[in-house]
């Protein structure tokens, strides 16, 4: 009989519960007991929607993380919080974001705010993890209180457990010694710790652990492979079944090594990895389970189940009870429950499947293998209907878009002049001071911009009225912004509601969910749009606010607009043709948006492009052909303006030093990164490659509610212009302000703007 399983479900609930509860918690308007409650309701409910399965998942759920989860489980915390007391939850969100809840601002100097653990990509999601800190002297000591508390949860629904943890050789990978030492020597202090784990939860009747070690997808040296041996032979002997997890992509070189591990099992994605399969069944020793991950846990489309069982049914005849299926990774990327839309018309709707349908179509795969296909006909009659009316939709497919597509030349992505002849017009036009200052586009979202946009969308607000109250959040920060004395001012995005939904909104092509959400951390939720056919822009779509916003004022006000790369890696992308395909499409309509930004005197424009260092392919080997693609994407858009006209592009929270020249190749005329949590690591890349153009290392850290001093700046500012030019760097936050309050953003920005001329009087 082949079993079905889960990795890992969505944590923040259908409509978001754990977001609201985190935030009223840090807000000091909840307790931590009912934050705490509202928590195991969640897992409660979560594993009811698994039921059906043969094991479900525990510790999946986080509060924050599951890679913070993990470095508190080891006892790996930082220093600088080792020495609070009070409640572990506390001291986690310390780690998380600086500090905890905010109603703990008093004399009571144990919830104090200290520096934030630094935050980066997931692999190539758009999911964000805090990195785990090392030195040499780091000392590992277990902590299973949180599993041991979830298991028992579990326990008493009656539910089949497969406890989650992440493995000892990823946890080492994915952190960062700070002291520059050898990050794989701390692995015979770990792996002790996980052996107690192990023991810990075979005592209490815990057959099968999930052990998730992802960089086996990754190309790895021979002593990172090596490690991956030491680590399993010393945890051989540990009384439970190891689940070896691998996800996000193929095993490649790592096959062998993998499949050779003394594990009882292991799963691989084979949605991204799926020509490992077959020579992994040649490799794995007798008796050795096979999980396979047949359905797409990174996207939301149906799964052609009648495709998938004509592939499965000789490999299950072949392997039997050895044969497990799960999703290809955990479900935490897609939304939960596509029962609940209502925003989304029928015929888009019959193609998607959202975590709790996707652990339907894992039931129906298993119930054709092991009773027949008789057994779910009507499913798989069904299955068939949608996928083949989805293939040949009208709506998905635009002969204008496609012809428009070929007629891209290579001029089409070239900018008139070099950057240094551009730059002297640019100086000309813009007088800027040296060590200029900006923000990345957003500032806050008030209670006043949602209340306003959501009686406009309900029908309880006209457009007029609408309208009317953007366009006095906008003056009101271009108010706020000249008052502090910023040079390069921007409208606020007080209209949009996300930097990629608000574009999508206005593109042909894209459809939209009501209850879409995805974590991207913390209480952070992003709802992608559903990006399901050909791309084109029907109409202009920022003049009206951005020009209204340069009639307020004499300064340079910048145009904001989302990149092609960041559109198309932030949305649920279309299965059905090349990545690279829909991404110039987008180039295309965000062109015609830059060249008419242009066209009503918008001098400066920045197209962000967050999402381009995560959409990098997780093998190195592969990295050149998407970096092709995504450059040239993002130099279409930009090809058409004059001299004059000033590009700016923004990045955040990802290791950019290794793509430092493909960053160079956009030819931005500036760029602002985050720098501020790394401690300005991407300086390192400096040493060895010169940096053509303009940038500002982002300097203050609004993912944290903790203000700067301008001292801090000044001496984070004053180590960037030891490696650029003075006349080549800004002054800026490293992300939007669109999270956090106006209380909390004018003094951040004042000690920004004082350290600005601070710089200018000492570096100037």
């Amino acid at each position: 009989m082949t079993k079905i399983h889960n990795l890992g479900f969505p944590r923040i609930g259908a409509k978001r519960e754990l977001k609201f509860a985190l935030e009223s918690y840090w807000q000091g308007q909840s307790s931590r007991d009912e934050l705490k409650t509202l928590g195991q309701q969640l897992r409660q409910r979560h594993w009811q929607l698994q039921a059906g399965l043969d094991s479900v998942p525990v510790g999946d759920f986080a509060y924050y993380d599951q890679v913070l989860d993990m470095s508190f489980t080891l006892g790996n915390l930082p220093e600088r919080v080792r020495d609070f007391h009070g409640d572990a939850l506390d001291n986690y969100f310390r780690v998380a974001r600086g500090r905890s809840a905010d109603s703990a601002n008093d004399a009571d100097d144990c919830c104090a705010g200290v520096a934030a653990g630094e935050m980066t990509k997931w692999f190539d999601t758009n999911y964000h993890y805090i990195v785990p800190e090392f030195s040499a002297a780091t000392e590992f000591k277990l902590d299973a209180s949180r599993l041991l508390e979830q298991l028992g949860e579990a326990k008493a629904q009656g539910v089949t457990t497969k406890p989650v943890l992440i493995g000892p050789v990823t946890y080492l990978w994915l952190g960062k010694a700070k002291d520059d030492s050898d990050k794989l020597a701390l692995l015979p202090k770990l792996l002790p710790v996980y052996a107690e784990l192990l023991d810990t939860l075979a005592a209490e009747g815990v057959e099968w652990v999930q052990i998730d070690e992802p960089i086996l997808v990754t190309e790895l040296d021979a002593v990172w492979q090596n490690a991956f041996v030491t680590a399993y032979r010393q945890l051989a002997d540990c009384p439970v079944k190891l689940l070896l997890a691998t996800y996000f992509g193929q095993l490649a070189e790592n096959r062998s090594l993998t499949a050779n591990l003394p594990v009882a099992g292991l799963h691989v994605d084979a949605i991204n990895g799926s020509d490992d399969v077959e020579p992994l069944i040649d490799q794995l020793p007798a008796g050795k389970v096979l999980s396979l991950g047949v359905i797409n846990g990174r996207n939301i489309w149906k799964t052609d189940l009648n495709a998938v069982l004509d592939w499965l049914e000789p490999l299950a005849q072949q392997l039997g009870e050895r044969l497990w299926l799960a999703p290809s990774c955990s479900l935490l990327h897609v939304p939960v429950d596509l029962d609940s839309e209502q925003k989304l018309d029928a015929e888009i709707k019959s193609w998607l499947a959202f975590a709790k349908q996707k652990l339907e179509e894992l039931r129906q795969l298993s119930t054709a293998l092991n009773q027949g296909r008789a057994a779910v006909k009507a499913e798989l009659d069904a299955n068939r209907a949608a996928i083949e009316a989805r293939r040949l939709s009208a709506r998905v497919n635009n002969p204008a878009i496609k012809a428009a597509l070929a007629g891209i030349t290579p001029q089409m992505a070239q900018r008139k002049s070099p950057y240094a002849q551009r730059a002297v017009k640019q100086v000309a036009l813009l007088k800027l001071p040296k060590f200029p200052t900006t923000t990345i586009g957003s500032f806050p979202q008030t209670a006043e911009i949602r209340l306003a946009r959501s009686q406009f969308k309900s029908g309880k607000l006209d457009e007029a009225g609408y309208k009317a109250a953007m366009r006095a959040e906008i003056a009101r920060c271009v108010r706020e912004q000249e008052a502090l004395g910023l040079d390069v001012l921007v409208h606020g995005e007080a209209e949009r509601n996300d930097m990629v939904e608000y574009f999508g909104e206005q593109l042909d092509g894209y459809a939209f969910s009501q209850s879409g959400w995805v974590q991207s951390y913390g209480s952070r939720c992003v709802k992608p749009p559903i990006l399901f056919g050909d791309i084109s822009r029907p109409r202009p779509m920022t003049i009206e606010w951005i020009g209204y916003a340069q009639s307020l004022t004499g300064k340079p006000m910048k145009g904001m607009l989302t990149g092609p790369v960041t559109i198309l890696n932030w949305s649920f992308v279309r299965d059905d043709q090349p990545r690279s395909v829909t991404c110039k499409q987008l180039a295309l309509a965000i062109r015609e948006e830059v060249l008419d930004l242009e066209s009503v005197g918008i001098g400066v424009i920045q197209i962000d492009e967050a999402a381009l260092r995560e959409g990098l392919p997780l093998r190195r080997s592969q990295w050149q052909a998407y970096l092709d693609w995504a450059v040239e994407s993002f130099r279409i858009t930009t090809g058409g303006v004059t001299d004059e006209t000033q590009i700016h592009t923004h990045m955040c929270y990802s290791e950019f030093n290794d793509i430092i020249a493909a960053i160079a190749d956009m030819d931005a005329d500036a760029i602002t990164i985050e720098t501020s949590r790394s401690d300005m690591e991407l300086l390192d890349a400096f040493e060895h490659f010169n940096y053509p153009n303009e940038i500002g290392p982002g300097v203050y850290d609004i993912h944290s509610p903790n203000i700067p001093s301008a001292q801090h700046i000044v001496a984070l500012m004053s180590k960037a212009a030891e490696c650029i030019p003075t006349e080549r760097l800004w002054v800026n936050p490293d992300c939007g302000l669109k999270t956090r309050q106006w209380d909390e953003v004018i003094p951040a920005l004042a000690q920004m703007v004082a350290a600005a001329k601070t710089l200018r009087a000492t570096l100037g």
